[in-house]
C-alpha cells in the first residue's frame, strides 16, 4: 500500500526532504528545522550504524517515498527496468520521472505530488487536449500538458506554485506559461541529487 502516514515523521527518519510538505507551509518549515533529527524521544542517540543491506533498504524507501508509490508498484518498475538491455538505474529514474502526476510536479503545475495526484483524479488536466485521471500515465515526447479549465489555475495551493519564480524546469521538459511539454527523454540527474541509485539497484538484485 502506498504510504499514508505522518510525512513530515518518514523524511525526518529517512534523513531527507522528499518533496512531500508545500514549500513554504509551516508544515515544511517545521520539517527543514528537525530533518536531521531522528523521530522518537531519543531522537539520533538511539541510531545505530547501519549495515549495507540496511542502507540498500533506506535508499529505497527514500526513492518510493518520494514518487508515493505502493511497494508493488516500485517493484514492478524495477522489474521492466531490468528487462531493457543497458542502464537499470537510468531506465528506472526515465519509468518514475514520466509518470504524469511526477511531471506536473516538476511543471510547477502542483507544489506536490499528492497535489498533482488529486488534480489528475478529478479530471483537471489534460494530456493533448484530453482529459486524463490516471496518475501513473507515462508521458511521451511531444505529450502536451494543460489545465482542463482555467478555474483551476486559482486553486490556491495551485496558483501558489504556478508563481513560484525559484522553480527550475528539468531541462526534458518545457513549460509556457500554464502550458507543460515534454520535449526529450528524462534524465537522472534530479533523482541522483537525493538518492544513491546504485544501491536501490543493489537492493533487488540480491
Amino acid at each position: 500500500m502506498r504510504y499514508t502516514g505522518p510525512k513530515n515523521r518518514i523524511a525526518r527518519q529517512l534523513g531527507t526532504d522528499l518533496g512531500l510538505k508545500t514549500p513554504g507551509t509551516k508544515a515544511h518549515a517545521r520539517l527543514l528545522k528537525k530533518l536531521n533529527i531522528a523521530p522518537g524521544q531519543h531522537g539520533v542517540s538511539s541510531r545505530k550504524k547501519l549495515s549495507e543491506r540496511a542502507l540498500q533498504l533506506r535508499e529505497k524507501q527514500k526513492l518510493r517515498m518520494m514518487f508515493g508509490l505502493s511497494e508493488t508498484q516500485f517493484k514492478n518498475y524495477f522489474k521492466k527496468s531490468s528487462r531493457k538491455k543497458g542502464n537499470t538505474a537510468l531506465y528506472l529514474c526515465q519509468f518514475l520521472e514520466r509518470r504524469l502526476d511526477n511531471v506536473l510536479y516538476r511543471l510547477g503545475f502542483a507544489p506536490t505530488r499528492a497535489a498533482a495526484r488529486q488534480l489528475i483524479a478529478h479530471k483537471h488536466i489534460k494530456v493533448n487536449n484530453r482529459p486524463l485521471n490516471i496518475p501513473s500515465y507515462l508521458v511521451k515526447i511531444g505529450d502536451v500538458i494543460t489545465f482542463a479549465d482555467e478555474k483551476i489555475t486559482e486553486i490556491p495551493a495551485v496558483k501558489q506554485a504556478l508563481e513560484n519564480k525559484d522553480l527550475i524546469v528539468p531541462s526534458w521538459l518545457k513549460r509556457e506559461n500554464k502550458v507543460g511539454r515534454m520535449v526529450a527523454e528524462p534524465s537522472a540527474e534530479l533523482i541522483e541529487k537525493q538518492i544513491h541509485l546504485r544501491l536501490v539497484i543493489e537492493y533487488y538484485s540480491r
